[in-house]
Order: structure tokens, then C-alpha cells, then sequence
């Protein structure tokens, strides 16, 4: 599995008005992408990624630019699955500590 670290998240018009309909801010967004849980690889060379932004769990879906950036295709809140996957990766990280 690649391990993907999210340095910088590419933002433009279309993809702030985007995540404004899903009821997601960019602040959520990039504090999702510095707290990431665990991503995984979708097509076109993109990747589904969920991270604790605050109090939600938010899942992401980004394109690889450069090295550590990314662009933001759209944000949302975590489905049921998701969150299900995040809080098992949660447990296992904080039982490790």
C-alpha cells in the first residue's frame, strides 16, 4: 500500500463552491488531511482519503499534483462504512501508543 502525506491541498473556485454543497469547509478539509486515518487508491489516479476534521470524520477525494500536493476533487461527510474503517484505524493507533 502507498502511504500518501498530504502537504499542500490545491484549491481553486470550483472545487470551494463544490464542498460547499456537501456542507464541508476548506478548514475541515485541511485539518481532514493533516489528521488522515487511512486512504485508499480509486480510479484515475485518485485517492478516497478519511481524516478527523474537528469532530467529523470527513472523507476526500484527491488527485496527485506534485510531490505532497494535491488537488481537492470534492469533500463530504463520512458514510457509514467509512466512519466504521476510521474508528477501527483509530482504535488500533491509539491502543499502539
Amino acid at each position: 500500500m502507498t502511504f500518501i502525506v498530504v502537504k499542500k491541498l490545491v484549491w481553486n473556485t470550483y472545487n470551494t463552491e463544490h464542498i460547499k454543497k456537501h456542507k464541508v469547509t476548506a478548514e475541515e478539509v485541511s485539518e481532514a488531511a493533516r489528521n488522515l486515518l487511512y486512504h485508499r487508491k480509486t480510479y484515475n489516479n485518485r485517492y478516497l482519503a478519511v481524516g478527523r476534521g474537528g469532530k467529523r470524520l470527513i472523507t476526500f477525494i484527491i488527485r496527485r499534483v506534485a510531490q505532497g500536493e494535491y488537488y481537492l476533487v470534492t469533500a463530504r461527510d463520512s458514510d457509514k462504512k467509512e466512519r466504521k474503517r476510521a474508528y477501527e484505524k483509530e482504535k488500533i493507533k491509539n491502543t499502539s501508543i
